[in-house]
């Protein structure tokens, strides 16, 4: 789902309309109006309910949040930005523009899967299952007092199909048309092709000002602040510095039930650094007042600054959201001499996890698996009778190894240069077609076989400094390209490295068209996407496609299973490292409820200022 709050990594908005307890989506009644939506089972929320279990109405407003956003989407940087246009492929956006929009509908971060009416009230599926209709709140309006329509709907949804960034025109490949039927009617019509779940994606996409856009080029890069219909408005900037979100309190839909206990702060601000080092100073002085740690080294080493050990910033850990996740390196088969997956496999056992958990990341993490890491769409063992039974339909056009134990990356003997693993992955290469002389591998033509690694910070050299040693050992030349984070950007999204680290969360229930912004060979050559390694196998594409047509979760686990049983003995990723938990530290001035939901941790928009904590650590 890709909703406001899925950019956060969550939330929504309820409408109050029909419910029918216990009907999963799969089997929505048509024909009547909807308040929500679940791609699998019950939803937890009637129509009357006044909030969300983890949200806060009684909590109070104001102050400002500063902080540098641990995670981001589309063409989002959190390094810099040069526009304001979060939706399309050019330039750099800072993250959180999102905030400024609504959409149809919005998930809950204590359900894996379900959406509820945010602009739309209602949403009635048709007896085909082909078209939804919503019915737009006559209330809503963007923040410069004029109505959200229907047209305006299908001005936005139209406009992302042909000009979006392509995560967003990719989800809606099998939307036919869009059709306002009255003012606040609208009909989203897809082509019967499409998976059960793509209107989960659809729903929660931006919804654009119509008139606002006739004077402007969607797909152009400016910083002019948009016109949008959310609790915030783009407030002072500084492209490339930072960026303030003001909290509108003209909201149109702060009291529905859903955003009740939402957006608390004043302002958000963003403040953009280039590297983390001067970042990590900024919060120990109090210029930041929140920090998602992203360096073993820095948590395990730095915190002991003088506001910690005087009890101003906390330092704690919160438990990761129960949600699919990876963070892995992408080789780029887009060129030659990594599509052989030996190649790959060698580069692979080269990176000496044990090694470097111990000695650089402070035996903080563990080594990453699968695609679908920290939940059951991992792959274990050998496959189920479940998996076996889906593998047995692409008998002969899948490796033979795939119905024996899952692949998992390399234990090694921890000496940072095991020469077992070495041995192999000199093997491997010479498996695939490269000679090695003079302990240096080269191509037929006798060209040396190069590897970059392409990063935007100093920080990352000290963990690839050995994996490149280890290369080097076994006869590839392997190098950083360090890059400002423009042109990392530019890179990334035209595919111009040779291998890249990302690390990625997916929804708690993945969709055909989430899946193949990052694994279908449909995707492998539009730039932007997710797509880094260049997958493309029509067994994959298959899987995928399955995946849409699954009609409960049962169904879909094994499924899931099977396609990272696949990728992952392809190769096209190198699993690194994870962790159970996020590394956070604060200043001690905010007030929230715990737990933290399950599904998500958007700290702007659940927390709030405690002015009693605040002038007890003089930041009132």
């Amino acid at each position: 789902m890709i909703d406001r709050r899925s950019f956060l990594s969550l939330s929504g908005s309820a409408a109050i309309a029909a419910f029918l307890p216990g009907r999963a989506f799969a089997d929505a009644p048509t024909g009547t109006p909807l308040h929500g939506l679940s791609a699998f089972g019950e939803l937890k929320y009637p129509a009357d309910f006044t909030h969300f279990d983890y949200a806060s109405p009684d909590a109070p407003k104001g102050g400002t949040f500063t902080f540098g956003p641990p995670n981001w989407v589309y063409n989002q940087s959190p390094r810099t930005f040069n526009t304001l246009n979060s939706f399309s492929n050019k330039g750099d956006a800072p993250p959180r523009m999102e905030l400024c929009f609504d959409s149809l509908m919005a998930s809950a971060l204590d359900e894996p899967d379900a959406i509820y009416g945010l602009v739309a009230q209602s949403v009635t599926i048709s007896d085909d299952r082909n078209s939804y209709v919503f019915k737009l709140r006559p209330e809503a309006r963007f923040s410069d007092g004029s109505p959200v329509t229907a047209e305006d709907a299908v001005f936005s949804y139209m406009t992302l199909k042909e000009k979006g960034h392509p995560e967003l025109l990719l989800a809606l490949t099998e939307l036919q048309e869009a059709k306002a039927e009255d003012e606040h009617t609208l009909r989203l019509t897809f082509s019967g092709k499409h998976s059960a779940r793509a209107i989960l994606d659809a729903a929660g996409m931006p919804i654009f000002s119509k008139a606002w856009y006739a004077a402007r080029d969607f797909s152009a890069s400016i910083l002019e602040p948009p016109l949008g219909s959310g609790p915030y408005k783009v407030g002072r900037f500084s492209a490339a510095q930072f960026i303030e979100y003001e909290r509108n309190k003209e909201y149109w839909g702060r009291d529905l039930p859903v955003n009740r206990g939402f957006y608390h702060f004043d302002r958000i601000r963003i403040e953009f650094y280039r590297d983390r080092q001067p970042e990590f100073e900024a919060f120990k002085k109090g210029d930041l007042d929140w920090r998602w740690e992203s360096s073993s080294k820095f948590w395990a080493t730095e915190y002991n600054f003088p506001a910690i050990l005087e009890k101003r910033v906390v330092k704690r850990t919160f438990p990761r959201e129960r949600r699919p996740s990876m963070q892995a390196w992408a080789v780029n088969q887009r060129r030659e001499r990594f599509r052989d997956p030996r190649v790959r496999e060698a580069i692979a056992l080269c990176f000496d996890f044990e090694w470097t958990n111990k000695n650089l990341f402070y035996s903080l993490y563990k080594r990453s698996q699968s695609c679908f890491g920290g939940s059951d769409f991992e792959a274990k063992g050998k496959p189920s009778p479940a998996d076996f039974a889906i593998l047995e339909r692409y008998r002969g056009r899948v490796p033979e190894a795939i119905f024996g134990e899952v692949v998992t990356m390399p234990v090694s003997d921890g000496s940072g240069r095991d020469r077992k693993l070495f041995r192999r992955a000199i093997e491997l290469m010479t498996e695939a077609g490269f000679k090695r002389e003079n302990g240096r591998f080269a191509d037929e033509a006798g060209r040396p076989f190069d590897l970059e690694f392409l990063i935007d910070s100093e920080a990352f050299t000290r963990i690839y400094n050995p994996f490149m040693q280890n290369l080097r050992a076994i006869g590839i030349n392997a190098s950083l390209g360090l890059v400002d984070p423009v042109q990392y950007q530019a890179r990334i999204q035209s595919f111009d490295f040779d291998i890249m680290g990302m690390a990625v969360s997916m929804t708690a229930t993945p969709t055909q068209d989430s899946l193949g912004s990052m694994f279908s060979s449909k995707s492998a050559n539009i730039p932007g996407t997710r797509n880094y390694p260049g997958t493309a196998d029509p067994v994959i594409d298959e899987l995928i496609g399955e995946v849409g047509k699954v009609t409960s979760r049962d169904e879909l686990v094994p499924v899931l299973q099977v396609l990272d049983r696949l990728l992952r003995l392809r190769r096209d990723w190198i699993p690194n490292w994870t962790s159970a938990n996020h590394l956070v530290a604060y200043w001690d001035r905010f007030g929230f409820k715990e737990p933290k939901p399950d599904y998500g941790f958007p700290v702007e928009t659940l927390w709030w200022v405690d002015e009693e904590k605040a002038r007890a650590i003089g930041k009132a």
